[in-house]
């Protein structure tokens, strides 16, 4: 079996390069930068701001309500992007550190471990796809069904849309592209976090069987000695590459999570009470689902390597340590204390990225939801 983590992230490459992100490897940097700021004007600013101009400015309270949550997750991802941008440098450092600790991938259980991870990240993408799709496709039908002429999403234009046709397909045709922009930049934003925490929560996996068999069948105290370095050395990669990718996602990740919380409240508000035609139903129920689904498979492999970096000791007193050299128990206790650690991945150095935020999220959701209700009464 071929080790390489980094073919996980083609996806990833191919929409970071068309967004003007990946500066490093074009070959015309000029045109490249020209593309890049094209996009950031037209997409990362033009986009929330049409729609921000237009909020609590519409014909009825259901495009109100539309508008409000299209522009609160646009801009979120624009700035998400927008900081991801000046942070990429360390996309290349954590790709050196993945290098490193696949060329240490052997055996049996590890690669078996491997395996395991393809299953784990497909079920990531297949996530993404699911809860992207239906959206699209309301959307879409709720603004091909409209009786008078109308946007995808209520916005702001310059042009007069409705008295001419030919500004009404400029509209259409860049809220159109423009959200497939918005689209790309959400699936990176969102997705990498969740990819790179899966990899390395298997690599720490991988690390564990490392530390088991360290001394089982060599009896040589030189060479176990050099093995368990080589582990030590290669925990020190696992959590020199957890604390690049927690400094790579802390501030989007936070933003997206109070986003979530927001959006939830006014999709279901808008199902239940405000909305009721049929496609616009479907567009609000299925946007509320998908919210908390963006944040889910970061927030459940965030918990998942926390939990088996507060294994590694275990692993560590796993090995027949029995038997080894003075020496060798020297380095291993020192390991055990500076593995005693918690490593929690933090979103703004506020939250925690772990399953139960997930549910907090939810849960201050709801009660917004509830404040509403009584508002309302």
């Amino acid at each position: 079996m071929i080790i390489n983590s980094l073919s996980y992230f083609r996806s990833h490459w191919t929409i970071w390069t068309i967004l003007g992100v990946a500066y490093k490897e074009a070959r015309w940097q000029k045109l490249y930068l020209i593309n890049t700021l094209m996009v950031f004007l037209l997409v990362s600013i033009g986009y929330p701001l049409h729609l921000g101009l237009s909020v609590f400015k519409n014909d009825t309270l259901a495009d109100d309500l539309k508008n409000l949550t299209t522009f609160v997750t646009c801009l979120a991802c624009s700035i998400k992007v927008t900081i991801i941008t000046f942070n990429f440098d360390k996309v290349y450092e954590m790709q050196e550190l993945l290098k490193l600790l696949d060329a240490r991938v052997s055996g049996k259980d590890e690669t078996y471990i491997y395996s395991q991870l393809r299953a784990q990240l497909r079920n990531i993408l297949i996530i993404f796809i699911t809860f992207y799709i239906p959206i699209a496709i309301f959307a879409e039908m709720s603004f091909i069904y409209q009786e008078e002429r109308g946007l995808m999403y209520p916005a702001w234009f310059p042009l007069d849309w409705k008295n001419s046709t030919r500004n009404y397909y400029i509209a259409n045709i860049y809220q159109i592209v423009g959200v497939s922009y918005q689209l790309m930049q959400n699936y990176c934003s969102d997705c990498f976090p969740a990819v790179m925490l899966c990899i390395i929560s298997s690599h720490t996996k991988m690390l564990f069987k490392r530390f088991e068999k360290i001394g089982v069948k060599d009896t040589d105290d030189a060479a176990n000695q050099r093995e368990l370095e080589d582990c030590i050395t290669d925990h020190k990669r696992l959590i020199e590459l957890f604390r690049k990718m927690e400094s790579f996602m802390s501030l989007p990740m936070l933003i997206q999570i109070a986003v979530t919380a927001v959006s939830i409240c006014v999709s279901f508000a808008g199902f239940i009470f405000f909305v009721t035609e049929p496609m616009n139903r479907a567009y609000f129920f299925f946007y509320g689902i998908a919210m908390p689904l963006q944040i889910f498979p970061t927030c459940y492999y965030g918990t998942d390597t926390e939990l088996w970096f507060g294994k590694i000791h275990y692993a560590a007193f796993s090995c027949d340590w029995v038997n080894q050299s003075r020496s060798f128990k020297k380095k291993l206790m020192l390991f055990v204390e500076c593995s005693l650690k918690q490593n929690t991945a933090m979103a703004g150095g506020m939250v925690r990225i772990h399953v139960a935020t997930f549910f907090s999220v939810l849960k201050f959701a709801y009660s917004l939801f509830t404040i509403l209700l009584r508002m309302g009464k």
